[in-house]
């Protein structure tokens, strides 16, 4: 039986699509995204093996769709997550990092199509995973597919970078008592229906044990630090507090 313990630390990092655009004229910052992937690079370095959900809330989500038929809505931001993973991926390979693109949904021109065999060996060997497109599947968020991925391929830990520095009792922004979480149970999320992640994937990392770290990214080097267990923002967790 394979000793965990014996095998590369490996993360599954969830990238906000708006933290990618902060300060941007148009959907990305370039400078932003070059500063983060030189983070993830020196993970790598460090012997993380690093998988990547990244959102699209800085080109599309569906729900901006009014009156669109939902399903095409959910598709236009797939191929949105697919634009920013493309663009990471590029970035990478210029850093000097090896990169690749998995999609959900099959675009063979663009990217691999996903299969977890696929992107196990491609983290075994080195490379950077970028995963486009979700789960594939509308109705359903960018975090419920990094959590799912996280859980696919046996990642210790989801890291989801925000443009917040962590979960709070309430807006920051709107209400001055606002209280930042350390830790966080998922129980307490769904019974309080906090905004912390999407509710599905609260739901689905507490039943299968999976932590999550929720920090902010304006500051790219919290990739790392996160990456290696330290708490910057807040951990959810199963527990029942």
């Amino acid at each position: 039986m394979e000793n965990k313990n014996l095998r590369p630390r490996r993360v599954l990092l969830k990238l906000s699509g708006e933290a990618l655009s902060v300060g941007a004229d148009g959907i990305l910052n370039y400078e932003l995204v070059t500063a983060i992937c030189a983070e993830i690079k020196k993970c790598v370095e460090a012997g993380t093996q690093v998988a990547i959900v990244v959102g699209a809330g800085n080109i599309w989500r569906g729900r901006q769709g009014g009156e669109m038929d939902q399903t095409r809505a959910d598709h236009m931001g797939m191929l949105a997550t697919t634009i920013n993973a493309i663009a990471i991926q590029d970035t990478l390979i210029s850093l000097g990092a090896k990169a690749k693109v998995f999609t959900a949904v099959s675009m063979p021109t663009f990217a691999t199509p996903y299969t977890r065999d696929a992107v196990d060996a491609a983290l075994n060997d080195g490379t950077v995973v970028v995963f486009g497109c979700g789960l594939g599947s509308p109705f359903f968020s960018t975090d419920t597919a990094a959590v799912l991925r996280a859980v696919e391929i046996g990642a210790d830990a989801a890291l989801f970078a925000k443009n917040i520095d962590g979960v709070y009792s309430a807006d920051p922004k709107l209400d001055p008592n606002a209280k930042k979480y350390e830790t966080l149970s998922y129980q307490v999320i769904l019974r309080d229906r906090l905004k912390a992640i999407d509710l599905t994937a609260a739901a689905f990392a507490l039943d299968r044990d999976l932590p999550v770290y929720v920090f902010a990214l304006d500051n790219p080097e919290n990739i790392i630090r996160a990456a290696s267990g330290e708490n910057i923002g807040t951990i959810l967790h199963g527990g029942n507090i």
